[in-house]
């Protein structure tokens, strides 16, 4: 283990210094050696630095490391790899959580020993972990699954399909993924394949000629050239009418199309994002989705997770959602309400979510919205045994947590994205008021 004063470590962090992402020197031992002035200025403070205190301490006010508080630990995986490590991670910072993509290599010595680590941290901003009036939110396991594919992908110029029951925000996944990438400043044009027919859906794709048909009294410009420079998202493409998939096939690898009634042949450049609830794999063995467009589309496949799968998201989503409805004089959920909506299966996802609120907000005459606001099929909640092991695993994560997590109750209530009430509630259910 090297000592922040070992020549080789005021090397590493003179080089680091310059470095325009946030960097920190770790040893062996979860320290912090070093910290750079990008780091001090976005994680912590130009006057004090963390040299000596434990990363998963600063980072996640956790008394253990990570892996032991049931996160991945990059630091622990790299230690015995030799390798370098990337994981998303969910970090305190001087404006709240935010999402970090955090990058890990180890410093070997001359036996192949890891002495050090050096870790670049980068702010993921197409994902928030605090409330916000627009794009994507939430802190679940199985969305920052999500959110790390996205992260990946949007840089890169690969076909994406983004897989997901029906609600699960396809489109604002589609939409980070477009202000992600290189192509932000270009359009994003959406193309919902639900519902057309053959010869609809190939003039809203390629465009028509003035005279191709009836009714076409003058030119017009198809989808896929209106997104040269930009994304060309096709939701549900699973709905494109099987006739058609050939044409849209050769769009895809050439780019090139002719408009209908036209012996001209256009070019556009774009970046392809496709979305479906469908299982396509499945379709293509059975012959009901062409197997050479669907290699063609699923570049970089990303799982979207259902409602069911990020429950512990519900407050965040909520408090989102109502300030996308009604500003910042949204009213709020009850802890008592939020219970409830935590054993509806939400079949409808999000979409349904946005829908109950917007219904119970209605009846929220003195701002907070109560169980008996909620729909008939949400009010009366689940059977008293899903009710019973799901409040069983809640205590037990919550035991965990308070074993694990080292702050004020303030600020685990703030972790686990609950109200202090409904901690101290918890708490006292768990006989540690």
């Amino acid at each position: 283990m090297l000592a922040a004063s070992h020549p080789a470590i005021l090397a590493l962090v003179s080089y680091l210094e310059h470095d325009v992402l946030p960097s920190i020197v770790l040893d062996t031992d979860y320290n912090i050696l070093a910290a750079n002035a990008a780091y001090r200025r976005q994680f912590g403070s130009e006057a004090h630095a963390p040299i000596g205190e434990k990363c998963h301490r600063v980072s996640h006010h956790y008394a253990v490391p990570c892996d032991q508080a049931g996160e991945h630990c990059p630091l622990r995986k790299s230690l015995d790899s030799k390798l370098p490590e990337r994981v998303l991670h969910i970090h305190h910072t001087p404006r709240g959580p935010e999402h970090v993509d955090v990058e890990l290599r180890p410093i070997l010595d001359d036996q192949g020993r890891v002495v050090a680590f050096v870790e670049r941290l980068t702010s993921v901003t197409l994902a928030s972990a605090q409330p916000k009036e627009q794009g994507l939110v939430g802190r679940a396991p199985a969305f920052k699954t999500a959110v790390a594919s996205l992260q990946r992908a949007a840089p890169a110029q690969i076909p994406v399909l983004l897989q997901g029951e029906s609600g699960t925000g396809k489109e604002l996944f589609a939409r980070a993924l477009h202000l992600g990438s290189p192509r932000a400043n270009g359009p994003l044009v959406v193309v919902d394949c639900t519902g057309l027919t053959e010869s609809l859906f190939e003039s809203e794709l390629f465009g028509y000629e003035k005279g191709a048909f009836t009714g076409a009294t003058q030119r017009k410009i198809g989808l896929a050239e209106a997104a040269h420079g930009g994304t060309l998202f096709l939701d549900e493409i699973g709905e494109v009418p099987l006739a058609m998939q050939v044409k849209l096939l050769r769009l895809i690898e050439s780019g090139s199309f002719r408009p209908v009634g036209s012996t001209r042949t256009v070019h556009s450049d774009f970046r392809l994002v496709s979305a479906t609830h469908k299982p396509l794999k499945e379709m293509a063995s059975a012959g009901t989705f062409r197997e050479d467009l669907y290699y063609r589309i699923s570049g970089f496949p990303i799982r979207l997770p259902s409602l069911r799968e990020r429950v512990e998201d519900l407050p965040l989503l909520c408090e989102s959602l109502l300030q996308r409805m009604a500003g910042k004089q949204s009213p709020k959920v009850s802890s008592e309400a939020l219970e409830r909506l935590g054993l509806h299966k939400f079949p409808g996802n999000i979409r349904e979510l946005r829908n109950i609120l917007e219904r119970a907000r209605l009846f929220a005459d003195d701002g907070l919205i109560r169980p008996e606001h909620l729909p008939e099929d949400v009010y009366s909640v689940a059977k008293a045994s899903g009710a019973r092991s799901r409040g069983i695993s809640e205590m037990a994560d919550l035991a965990h947590a308070l074993e694990t997590f080292k702050g004020s109750r303030s600020d685990l209530a703030e972790h686990l994205g609950i109200s202090e009430r409904t901690l101290y509630r918890r708490l006292k259910a768990l006989g540690l008021s």
